[in-house]
């Protein structure tokens, strides 16, 4: 199947590319999308942010920008960059300058699961406030279903409660596995609002303490990550698959035998939880390997990346 692939800035952290680098890099591996986290001067700096489309342009390469939370009382909030409005004005016209459809942004993370609700109806009511300005731009607002924040049927409802018009799903592979969810589900849940995408493997497995979870190159994983990558491409034809490969160390651990972990996750339905225990049922301890000496982190990203490039496009050569 021909599906283009690209990567998120993310993916190769540790290496201190600029923009141009990264781009540089991504033709090299012959990767034809690029989703770009600007710094806060570059990102109100129109000539700047048309720099970097030009490059874009000249090697053959399609931009995505992505930004940072969208939701004023979430700690990862940057009130000192502006007002939502300000921060989602200057974000859109960069969008625009991209050339893009949509925008990757954030609600928060962890810190935000014991009061959800409430930096859901703030993040909702944010939104509705700059409606028109972003259905006028032509670029949707793709909220990632983050690690640490929203499941997927809460994702679902903060959308429906804006307009799917105006806002979609970055819809990530990886996280679900940090919100007690079978990606498979959160996919079947949130695919009719994917404007664009973060793919990565996750190994999910028992521990006495609960369940363990780790994000791995694809393949290492046991969450049939073939499977949803088929669905994917099958669902949203023309678009494109972006890499995320943020492979974790220590492993994430839901202690789910300790009453007190329930209390960010009550809301959740059993049948939910059942998909997630039955993959976890079936996997095996997946601990981090040693990084080989004289290796650094950034150079280790950047190994996982290929290793991830080539996994994907030999298994969209058989589909």
């Amino acid at each position: 199947m021909d599906v283009e692939l690209g990567s998120i800035d993310g993916s190769v952290g540790g290496n201190n590319f600029t923009a141009a680098q990264f781009l540089d890099y991504l033709s090299s591996i012959k990767l034809t999308w690029a989703m770009i986290s600007l710094p806060p001067a570059v990102l109100g700096d129109e000539a700047a942010v048309r720099q970097v489309r030009e490059q874009a342009d000249r090697l053959g390469i399609k931009l995505q920008l992505a930004y940072g939370s969208l939701c004023p009382s979430a700690r990862a909030f940057n009130a000192q960059l502006g007002s939502v409005e300000e921060q989602v004005a200057r974000a859109l016209k960069a969008s625009q300058i991209f050339g893009a459809t949509c925008m990757r942004c954030i609600l928060g993370g962890d810190p935000e699961r014991p009061q959800i609700d409430m930096h859901i109806d703030n993040m909702v009511k944010a939104i509705r406030a700059v409606r028109s300005r972003v259905a006028d731009s032509g670029v949707k607002l793709a909220v990632e279903n983050h690690g640490g924040d929203l499941q997927a049927r809460e994702m679902k409802a903060m959308i429906e409660a804006v307009g799917p018009d105006v806002m979609g799903v970055c819809l990530d592979s990886g996280n679900p596995v940090w919100m007690l969810e079978d990606p498979h589900m959160t996919l079947e849940t949130l695919i009719q609002y994917a404007a664009t995408c973060h793919v990565r493997d996750s190994a999910v497995w028992k521990t006495p303490e609960g369940i363990a979870v780790r994000w791995v190159n694809m393949g290492d994983g046991n969450v049939d990550i073939d499977g949803w990558i088929q669905k994917f491409v099958r669902a949203k034809p023309g678009l494109p698959i972006i890499f995320e490969n943020l492979v974790s160390g220590n492993p994430r651990v839901h202690a789910i035998y300790t009453p007190q972990f329930w209390d960010n996750w009550r809301k959740m339905p059993a049948a939910e939880f059942g998909r997630f225990l039955a993959i976890a049922d079936k996997g095996v301890p997946k601990p981090a390997t040693p990084r080989p000496a004289g290796k650094t982190a950034g150079q280790q990203r950047i190994d996982d990346l290929e290793v991830c490039v080539r996994y994907t496009r030999e298994l969209l050569r058989r589909i």
